[in-house]
């Protein structure tokens, strides 16, 4: 040894760290398959129990596992560089959106022609009520635009994503048919986007209302790509309506021809996923190529790829292709993305043989993605796409398992885990912008799930077929309208249940009360299941809440009165009032400006048959609930008033009406009718000389009626004071009544005079929460105190009931403050 030196002692090498929770005895060497004889006085068992005599040789501590070749630096280092990374991607896009001439133009609201490209399909917006109108849909097209000219005569060439609104009217057509890649000249006046973090940098509105200038045709792979959905479209005009709308959506999420109330329905049972474009679209095509996921690897694989003898590689490179198809056939969307990564993800792992990095890579497939576009970050899709994948990843086999290990069969279970999973997570995310939650999800996701496989197989197989045989693409979109309408039977069904769906708070604090309130009913959840009993009484408590049977309901919350005669519903800023005309029947005055409240006022009412639906006049907040009344109900006659205007509302009425099989008649002045116990008489529009055109509430039907018990009603309408003046005028003796249905929802112009002379005993304002025109007016309010009424209005204690007449007269409201 060399002097200066100490000896070293010998490295020796750990053992391998042992697992968590185990311990294995140390493998048996060869020629010791003897046990050992214990000692007689006992210290084989001392030693077995970590006593001994004898000292114990010190043993080298355990290393704790690590993953391998990751520290907890490097993992610290690989987080911050993700982040900046993504600061970075944001920050780019966001200073291209703000860069070059149009912000400022957009400022300066300045007349401008640019030359742009299309980068997404049109969508159309419905048209949405405004108080008596109803605003015009609009088409939103996503462009870039590459060439600014300017008033002056000012070029600038720029790369701006721009938002183009064009007003969807009769000449909107040529519009909706537009494909991305598709280049375009635009004259119109510019805009600042709707918000700060707008991803746009300013809003164009094309002036007039032809149709667009197009400088450039759309690329091949776009022509192919529309011309396949075209074919799909056209392959589906010969079903009834609900397939003809959900199987292109099914299939490309080719949405344009969904109606509201079906859309609706969807939202109610948390079915809309099935409308955009997820995993389980490109799942059911992937599996015809490779089988089930869970074969891909074995030699006997399934699918057509071994059939027809192509290699694991070769098929996952096949997927990819057929992946790329999907993305460019069904759009990038965020959850077309979602899913696109998803599936290579997929195809990745089965290439490579490694199925057990499917976690990591859906983390980098997402990164991947939000570094591409950083706008899917603020994607509630992308957001809910990649949430319920996560969940079917991690929290639905461990479900599963649960469940089959109770007796549940395997299919079965698998579906339940991965229908609650994907609600459990995702639901406090659809509360933060539906403020709702959905009881009837995980049944109806469960139900509709059967028929999601062959619909969307043979909506694919049309899609294919379309080009090149439509007679063979219409059989098999014949065949898939079987299943699809099967789907939308399930979300029409799911959502006309009483319970369907709850109110919740919105906005994040909403979500996060969900998230904790989720966790909490977890917990108990997993010991229900050793208490069948109290299990089976939770399930039993959750049904009735769902269904919610009347004679139950009116125990627990009074409402609706058994013995009522007239409910004022709350529909929002509108007017719908019901009148009990026997035994599951009603007349209707008013729609409201909503289907969905108005369909559920009469449910909660128990109403099923219309003898008479009266409109009072044609503004939308008294028109546009009108499918909603006829949705699933027997109507007799819808009666109108004699000014038809505006015009285009009066045509919907008509239409509905037409599409519904409902005769329309007018409203005779001086008109007596009665049915079942409720009778009433037109008290205006009065004979002779009408109201001047362009004023729909002086056309306003008002009835004077004669309810069960003798209670007397007196309803306006939306008269102002003209009308009311020349309505004393023409029936100067009319009688005190029990009910005033207030006109005009309760605003400041009022004839006094009326409203003393009738002397209500019970005043009642439709009117909605926050609506900006200051309904009620504190003025009328006052008025209507004075001559000794009670005054009730929705926006305050929700629909009101009223029972009785004269001084046995109640009244009842249904949530709110009391009366």
């Amino acid at each position: 040894m060399a002097p200066g030196r100490t000896a070293r002692p010998r490295r020796t090498q750990p053992s391998p760290p042992a697992r968590a929770g185990r311990s294995r005895p140390p493998p048996a060497r060869a020629g010791r398959s003897r046990p050992r004889s214990p000692a007689p006085d006992g210290s084989e068992a001392r030693a077995a129990s970590g006593h001994s005599d004898r000292p114990q040789p010190t043993r080298p501590p355990v290393a704790r596992p690590r993953f391998p070749g990751v520290g907890t630096g490097t993992a610290a280092a690989a987080v911050l560089l993700c982040a900046a990374a993504g600061a970075t991607t944001a920050g780019l896009h966001a200073a291209e959106a703000r860069r070059g001439p149009l912000p400022e133009l957009a400022r300066q609201r300045a007349h401008v022609t640019v030359d742009v490209t299309v980068e997404s399909d049109p969508r159309p917006t419905g048209p949405k009520v405004n108080g008596p109108r109803v605003a015009p849909g609009s088409i939103a097209l996503d462009v870039r635009a590459t060439r600014v000219t300017a008033r002056g005569g000012a070029v600038t060439e720029v790369r701006t994503p721009l938002l183009v609104l064009v007003t969807a009217r009769g000449t909107a057509g040529p519009w909706r048919l537009l494909l991305p890649s598709t280049k375009l000249r635009l004259s119109g006046t510019l805009a600042p986007p709707l918000g700060s973090d707008d991803r746009f940098a300013a809003v164009l509105r094309p002036y007039g209302s032809g149709p667009p200038r197009v400088t450039g045709p759309p690329t091949a792979v776009q022509r192919i790509a529309g011309g396949l959905r075209a074919g799909l479209r056209e392959a589906t005009d010969g079903l009834p309506p609900d397939a003809r709308a959900l199987l292109p959506g099914l299939v490309v999420g080719d949405t344009s021809r969904v109606t509201p109330d079906l859309q609706a329905a969807f939202e109610a049972t948390d079915l809309t996923h099935l409308l955009a474009v997820s995993g389980s679209n490109l799942t059911i095509v992937l599996v015809l190529l490779i089988g089930p996921p869970g074969r891909a690897l074995r030699a006997e694989r399934g699918g057509l790829a071994p059939r027809l003898g192509i290699t694991l590689r070769g098929t996952a490179l096949l997927g990819g292709a057929l992946t790329l198809a999907f993305v460019v056939v069904c759009r990038p969307e965020p959850s077309v993305l979602r899913a696109a990564a998803c599936g290579l993800v997929t195809l990745l792992a089965i290439g490579t043989g490694r199925r057990r990095s499917l976690l990591p890579a859906l983390a980098a497939a997402v990164l991947l993605l939000v570094l591409y576009d950083p706008r899917l970050a603020r994607s509630y899709g992308f957001l809910l796409s990649v949430l319920a994948t996560g969940s079917l990843l991690t929290v639905a086999p461990r479900w599963s398992a649960a469940l089959a290990s109770r007796g549940v069969p395997p299919r079965l279970a698998e579906a339940l885990a991965a229908s609650a999973a994907a609600q459990a997570v995702c639901a406090p995310v659809v509360a933060v912008f539906a403020a709702r939650v959905s009881l009837v999800a995980v049944p109806c996701n469960l139900v509709a799930e059967m028929a999601v496989a062959p619909a969307t197989v043979l909506g694919f197989a049309a899609l294919a077929t379309a080009p090149a045989a439509m007679p063979a693409a219409e059989f098999l979109a014949r065949v898939a309208g079987w299943p699809v309408g099967w789907i939308a039977s399930v979300a029409r069904g799911g959502a006309a249940l009483p319970g369907a769906a709850v109110d919740w708070p919105g906005g994040w604090r909403g979500g996060l009360l969900l998230a904790v309130v989720t966790g909490a009913v977890l917990l108990p959840v997993r010991r229900l299941a050793r208490h069948p009993v109290a299990g089976a009484l939770c399930a039993l408590m959750l049904l009735l809440f769902v269904l919610r049977p009347a004679p139950l309901t009116r125990v627990v919350t009074g409402w609706p009165p058994p013995d009522w005669s007239y409910v004022m519903c709350d529909v929002g800023q509108g007017d719908a009032t019901v009148l009990a005309a026997g035994e599951g029947a009603a007349v209707v005055v008013d729609a409201g400006p909503d289907p969905e409240p108005a369909d559920r006022c009469l449910r909660e009412l128990g109403v099923t048959r219309v003898p008479l639906l009266v409109i009072t006049h044609f503004h939308a907040d008294h028109v546009a609930g009108l499918p909603g009344i006829l949705r699933g109900r027997s109507v007799g006659a819808v009666q109108t008033t004699t000014l038809e205007e505006p015009a285009g509302q009066a045509a919907f009425v008509r239409r509905v009406a037409a599409d519904a099989g409902v005769p329309v008649v007018r409203a005779v002045p001086g008109e007596r009718r009665r049915t079942a116990g409720v009778g009433w008489e037109v008290l205006w529009p009065a004979a002779g000389p009408g109201p001047s055109p362009g004023e729909p509430n002086d056309a306003s039907v008002t009835l004077h009626v004669r309810a069960a018990g003798g209670l007397s009603l007196l309803l306006l309408g939306d008269l102002e004071p003209p009308a009311q003046r020349a309505l004393m005028r023409t029936r100067p003796a009319l009688p005190r009544v029990d009910v005033l249905k207030v006109a005009h929802h309760g605003s400041a112009y009022q004839h006094p005079a009326l409203l003393t002379g009738v002397r209500p005993r019970v005043a009642l304002i439709s009117c909605g929460r926050d609506n900006p025109y200051g309904h009620p007016s504190a003025r009328t309010l006052a008025l209507l105190r004075a001559t000794g009424a009670m005054v009730l209005r929705t926006d305050r204690h929700g629909s009101v009931a009223v029972t009785g007449a004269g001084q046995r007269l109640g009244v009842t409201t249904s949530g709110g403050r009391p009366p």
